[in-house]
């Protein structure tokens, strides 16, 4: 019996609101029965920040930041969460059916298990790394601070010394969920104190963790893609963007993904 098929998009690199554009339109197609489940890692060209969808307060001078001479990007996702630093990361999203489709309905319905069945594949991915994670615990200042690497929730994966490795959130649609998650892998810590006025942690102990930045992006993509591939029980075929593709994403990046003023 062959394993269901998913698209495996190659990493792209663009900009926060072009990559947004990306993610949306992925999952319409999948809403609209036109493209199968997909997954793909990307980073973001310029350094950006990304708002959760909900998020109506951040710092007003995030809207002029500049980091080695370029405007630092402000964009809002399609899913929730609280303000995400790309610099030095790694993201990736699924497009999937929703694990929790028929379980429950309104504020009774937890999202927790729905994230859990996505998120293995990533425990079992950096766990070939050498890197344990597990399921963090919301701090009840979550909702207070921007920053969302400042506390973990349920849905976010935790090193073993507590600090918050991966935040997830998610967009569920007619039966269909779209996931989005930052890896941080060796962000600036120059950068992020001039953003949330706090440093950045640095993850001590973890080889893996110390390897140049496009060399551990690369390993983590290709654990992460054979641990998908086993946890899902799917066959993931690669297979790039298409001219035709990139131009309706095109017509749906020119809409307004990118913050203006806070309101």
């Amino acid at each position: 019996m062959h394993s269901p098929l998913w698209r495996l998009i190659p990493p792209i690199q663009v900009s926060g609101s072009m990559q947004m554009a990306i993610d949306l339109w992925l999952l319409e197609q999948y809403v609209s029965g036109n493209h199968p489940p997909v997954l793909r890692f990307y980073t973001w060209d310029p350094v950006a920040i990304s708002l959760g969808y909900h998020q109506r307060r951040w710092p007003q001078r995030w809207e002029d930041l500049r980091w080695q001479g370029m405007p630092i990007e402000l964009v809002r996702r399609p899913t929730g969460g609280r303000a995400v630093l790309h610099d030095g990361d790694l993201t990736y999203m699924v497009v999937m059916s929703d694990p929790d489709a028929g379980e429950g309905t309104g504020a009774k319905r937890s999202p927790v298990p729905g994230y859990e069945a996505i998120c293995e594949f990533l425990i079992a991915g950096w766990r070939s790394l050498g890197v344990e994670l597990q399921y963090g615990r919301a701090g009840r200042g979550y909702r207070q601070t921007a920053n969302c690497f400042a506390t973990a929730t349920g849905a976010d994966l935790v090193l073993p010394s507590g600090d918050k490795f991966i935040g997830s959130a998610q967009l569920r649609r007619n039966g269909a969920v779209l996931q989005q998650g930052s890896m941080q892998l060796n962000p600036s810590p120059e950068l992020f104190s001039e953003v949330f006025g706090t440093e950045g942690r640095v993850h001590s102990g973890l080889p893996v963790l110390s390897l140049p930045l496009e060399v551990l992006r690369e390993r983590a993509i290709a654990s992460l893609v054979e641990s998908a591939s086993r946890c899902f029980g799917v066959q993931l075929i690669p297979q790039p963007l298409s001219e035709g593709e990139w131009e309706k994403i095109n017509c749906l990046g020119n809409q307004n993904l990118v913050c203006g003023e806070d309101s």
